[in-house]
């Protein structure tokens, strides 16, 4: 069975760059479009021959605003990889989109292309809170937005919904959530705000902008949880919702620990036994393609036991969870430190364990952070235990040079 792989594309254009966002994307650039877009297939070129044996399941064009990008440069880049790489006649193939920059012929162009999947940022039903967030869509322009994408044959539609608003009440998060219900998406991803450092949001909290308390925060989430269990949604990851069959496979490939590349400036990849980033740097990207050498940051081996506890950090913010047997097989560690913080959870009502595999409750996700910390803190003691014993006996570490 061939080895499966995603392709992450970046966009970092926007028409305007909300308030609270602190991923890698730029207003007012669109002069280089151009310009980025030869970059990338350069790129692409280059790197095509590392996958050779590798079938791409997920493409998925993230940004900054894909859309706003224009569909001319998305489908050109589709069917570069289509031509380069070996693609599986079931990928899930994805494209971020804002409300106001869908237009419907470019979507059916992109359906025609293969895209088969739309991420929709609606962020809210309220144009007020819309407005607060420096977001340049109106409730409206979703609803339009969502028949356009269906008229083109979009059968699989995630919309992303943000709580804890400037604000915001129960009522107003119970009525996005409603709205966002009567549009019949596959998908759901619902976000707490959070504020993020040197964003014009942190500068307006250090001002006196109050948003809504951790308790309230907890409990827009829990609501969350519990409409859309009571309407067909699983919860599937910390944040994220589907319809049975239609959880994000490209998403899944992070938080399952499988390979991904990634392409564009502030784009990260997981290949070849490391991590990597490309700079959040467009005009940096932009001349290393041209000069024949991407700049890489943040280059991380990941050796077994960097490889462990990811499997912890990473799986356990799924409803998939960790299973004892797949940990020990994987890993060769014990496992009954893991189950011991496991059951104290479970007396709390933090996680719980279904056909054999432990996960988080909703109550659980809320405390997720503290709680993987904690098993963490007990997957160490194991592994320094393992690298004694080896030591003792004279056997290398698996991490180690021979």
């Amino acid at each position: 069975m061939a080895n499966t792989i995603g392709i992450y594309i970046h966009i970092p254009f926007c028409k305007s760059k909300c308030d609270y966002c602190d991923f890698y994307s730029l207003a007012g650039q669109e002069e280089q479009m151009s310009r980025y877009q030869k970059a990338l297939l350069t790129h692409l070129r280059a790197f095509a021959p590392k996958l050779k044996g590798w079938v791409v399941d997920t493409i998925y064009f993230g940004g900054g605003t894909p859309s706003y990008y224009g569909d001319k440069r998305l489908r050109e880049l589709l069917s570069l990889i289509q031509r380069l790489c070996t693609i599986s006649r079931q990928a899930e193939i994805t494209v971020e989109c804002n409300p106001d920059s869908v237009d419907p012929k470019a979507i059916a162009r992109l359906r025609r292309a293969g895209v088969n999947r739309i991420s929709l940022g609606m962020q809210s039903a309220d144009g007020q809170q819309l407005r607060c967030l420096h977001r340049v869509h109106s409730p409206r322009q979703v609803v339009q937005a969502v028949s356009d994408i269906r008229q083109a044959k979009i059968e699989n539609l995630s919309l992303d919904l943000i709580y804890g608003l400037p604000g915001q009440t129960m009522e107003d998060w119970t009525n996005t959530l409603e709205r966002a219900l009567d549009l019949a998406p596959e998908h759901l991803s619902c976000y707490g705000l959070k504020v993020e450092e040197n964003t014009p949001l942190a500068r307006q909290v250090a001002q006196g902008l109050q948003l809504p308390d951790g308790d309230l925060q907890a409990d827009f989430y829990l609501r969350a949880a519990a409409l859309l269990r009571q309407r067909g949604y699983r919860q599937y990851e910390i944040s994220n919702f589907a319809k049975p069959g239609k959880e994000s496979r490209h998403n899944l490939k992070y938080w399952m620990g499988r390979e991904y590349v990634g392409f564009g400036p502030g784009a990260h990849s997981y290949f070849g036994g490391q991590r990597y980033a490309y700079p959040r740097d467009l005009e940096g990207y932009i001349q290393s393609i041209a000069a024949g050498a991407a700049q890489l940051e943040d280059v991380q081996p990941v050796p077994p036991p960097e490889q462990a506890r990811e499997y912890l950090l990473l799986r356990m913010r799924t409803v998939r969870g960790i299973e004892e047997w797949e940990y020990r097989r994987k890993f060769g560690l014990d496992f009954e430190p893991i189950v011991r913080q496991l059951e104290f959870f479970e007396d709390h009502h933090w996680a719980e364990q279904t056909d054999h595999r432990w996960h988080f409750t909703p109550q659980g996700f809320l405390l997720s952070n503290t709680l993987i910390l904690n098993l963490l803190d007990a997957q160490a003691g194991t592994i320094q235990e393992q690298k004694y014993w080896k030591e003792l006996i004279g056997q290398p570490d698996a991490d180690q040079e021979p």
